[in-house]
Formats: structure tokens, C-alpha cells, sequence
């Protein structure tokens, strides 16, 4: 005796069907790989550590102050720096000289 849900009594899958359900796997797995590629790509670079721009040799800066950023533009340096007291200022350099240009004072905040 067979029941009536067996396989036998079950039509046959139409091969359109099991093309969109072939198709509906094939894009659900690209999708998850195309979502792990950007969260990996996005932790890479994320994560990666950045040398920074070196400041070029022929510029110092006055003893007692430490750099704290560093810019650069078309033909000059940008220097922020802290001395002992915590004072900070901007040095507007010549890029091809060191010859400083122009010293700007940051105020603190009280």
C-alpha cells in the first residue's frame, strides 16, 4: 500500500523551476562572498598601520618643542608643535629652505 505523500505520487519538478532554484542558490552564495570580501577588505585596511610622511632632513625645529602633526603643501611645511609649558603654535615652513615663515600661537582653552 503506498501512501498518498509518497515521491512516486509527487509530480515531477518543471526544469524551469529547478533553474530559478539553482540560480537563487548560485546568488545567495555570491552575495555572502561578495559581503565577507568587503568586511575583510574593510578590517584590512582598517587595522593596516601607516608609517606617516617623514619630515624631510633639513628641517628642525627649536629645542624644548616636540612635533605633534605635520603637514605639507605646494612649496610649504606645516608644523604643530608643544613646548615644556604646553604652549602650542603653528610653524608655517619654506619647503625647499626649512627657512620658517610665518608662527602662529594656538590659545588654550581655559
Amino acid at each position: 500500500m503506498t501512501s498518498i505523500h509518497s515521491p512516486e505520487n509527487e509530480p515531477s519538478e518543471p526544469p524551469r523551476l529547478r533553474n530559478l532554484r539553482w540560480l537563487v542558490t548560485i546568488l545567495t552564495a555570491t552575495m555572502i562572498l561578495g559581503l565577507l570580501t568587503i568586511i575583510a577588505l574593510v578590517v584590512i585596511t582598517l587595522t593596516r598601520v601607516s608609517p606617516g610622511a617623514a619630515l624631510p632632513a633639513h628641517i628642525t625645529i627649536p629645542v624644548g618643542e616636540t612635533t605633534l602633526a605635520f603637514t605639507q603643501g605646494s612649496d610649504w611645511i606645516a608644523l604643530v608643535t608643544k613646548d615644556r609649558q604646553g604652549s602650542e603654535r603653528i610653524r608655517i615652513l619654506d619647503s625647499a629652505t626649512g627657512k620658517e615663515r610665518q608662527t602662529i600661537d594656538i590659545a588654550l582653552q581655559p
